[in-house]
């Protein structure tokens, strides 16, 4: 079951040490893998008139405990995302959420249209009836003691390279609390 925008960012966040601005990604703006976006048509406060996107290789890697390094199991792109960046911060305060300075807005899974797109271990393991290779070990869903690495960066011949930094976390097994 897909958690929908905004979802599980109560759930996980990681966030990397590194600050890119609107005004720097500019130089990597793109049309959306969507297209047109009318697969739904956007309700008229959502709709936008410059709909794009921006060219963000992002990559997400795996290792266990038992493992040396990460393993990327997931390669995808920002622009793989239906709802840009303005819409999902209109639909975010649509009902009356302000937004301050230094809020942070999480985008959601971004998938691609191919498997190793996927932007998530329950797409990549299609709802955990396929295993995920990471290096030498197979799973359908994260351990405890895995940490998960995601990366982003933008490439262009004309304006260079600009990195996002990494996030890295660490799952701790659950705690449990004793019931009174």
């Amino acid at each position: 079951v897909p958690l929908g925008p905004f979802t599980s960012k109560n759930f996980a966040t990681t966030v990397s040490p590194w600050i890119v601005t609107a005004d720097a990604l500019e130089a990597f703006a793109a049309p959306t893998s969507a297209g047109l976006q009318d697969n739904p048509t956007p309700l008229p406060y959502l709709q936008d008139p410059e709909y794009g996107s921006y060219d963000v290789v992002m990559t997400v890697a795996i290792q266990s405990a038992r493992q040396s390094q990460p393993n990327v199991v997931c390669t995808s792109n920002f622009k793989n995302l239906y709802w840009n960046s303005a819409q999902q911060l209109a639909h975010h305060t649509v009902t009356g959420c302000s937004m301050k300075a230094g809020d942070l807005l999480g985008s959601g899974t971004i998938s691609g249209s191919t498997e190793t797109s996927f932007g998530s271990m329950l797409e990549l393991s299609w709802k955990g009836s396929r295993e995920v290779k990471v290096g030498e070990e197979k799973r359908k869903f994260l351990h405890d003691g895995d940490v998960v690495v995601l990366k982003g960066h933008c490439v262009s011949d004309v304006q260079g390279h600009l990195g996002f930094g990494e996030c890295r976390g660490t799952l701790l097994a659950a705690v449990t609390a004793p019931l009174s």
